[in-house]
């Protein structure tokens, strides 16, 4: 063997270490890509999750300093029941297998998480009424600091009280999400109302009208 193959069988070798070098320095870049990577998922929910708190601060301070009085706040409560109610009846009639595995809106919200059909269904049924997640967030907040105090209204009862509830919700609650969500309940509820009125009105008809003799 030469001088010449013995250079050329170290220059080999010399290259196959320099190649498993590279290989060796890449898998080690790769791994800390997904490192970086994985930290910076962990580092966005954490962020996701602390403004997430910071915001479910911000809603109990601001129901729990709300400044209504014991009617006014009765009135809004009627409203926030009506509508978690109305949810969770709407949720029900959609799932019907599902009616005692879901006896409370608090059941479906906990299994949302998990089951995708009570998921889909229950996001489909906000989207009807123009509601968000942040919107029930909102009610629910409501609902817990005040329903073991507040009474409910029936409707006749909140009209003779209050003529315009959104002006007053408008002017008297200042955190925005709780505002909207305020709102919005009121505006299911109206709306619902409205579209029974006819359906109310026909009934009341008849019932003026004596029947016809032969």
């Amino acid at each position: 063997m030469n001088n010449e193959t013995t250079t050329l069988i170290s220059l080999k070798e010399a290259m196959k270490r320099v190649d498993h070098k590279l290989q060796a320095l890449e898998a080690h870049f790769k791994e800390l890509d997904f490192i970086k990577d994985n930290l910076t998922q962990k580092f966005e929910d954490h962020s996701k999750t602390l403004a997430n708190q910071g915001a479910q601060d911000e809603l109990w301070t601001a129901v729990l300093s709300l400044k209504f009085t014991s009617m006014e706040l009765n009135i809004l409560y009627s409203y926030v029941i009506e509508v978690l109610v109305h949810l969770h009846t709407c949720v029900l009639e959609k799932l019907p297998d599902l009616v005692r595995s879901l006896p409370t809106l608090a059941s479906i919200l906990r299994r949302k998480v998990t089951n995708k059909r009570i998921r889909v269904v229950w996001e489909s049924v906000l989207e009807e009424y123009g509601l968000q997640e942040a919107d029930i967030t909102a009610l629910c907040i409501f609902f817990v600091a005040h329903g073991n105090k507040a009474e409910h209204y029936i409707a006749k009862v909140r009209q003779m009280y209050i003529r315009d509830i959104n002006f007053m919700i408008s002017n008297m609650v200042k955190n925005q999400a709780l505002q909207d969500g305020l709102l919005k309940a009121v505006q299911v509820i109206e709306k619902g109302k409205a579209e029974m009125a006819p359906q109310e009105k026909k009934s009341t008809v008849k019932e003026l009208i004596p029947s016809v003799k032969s």
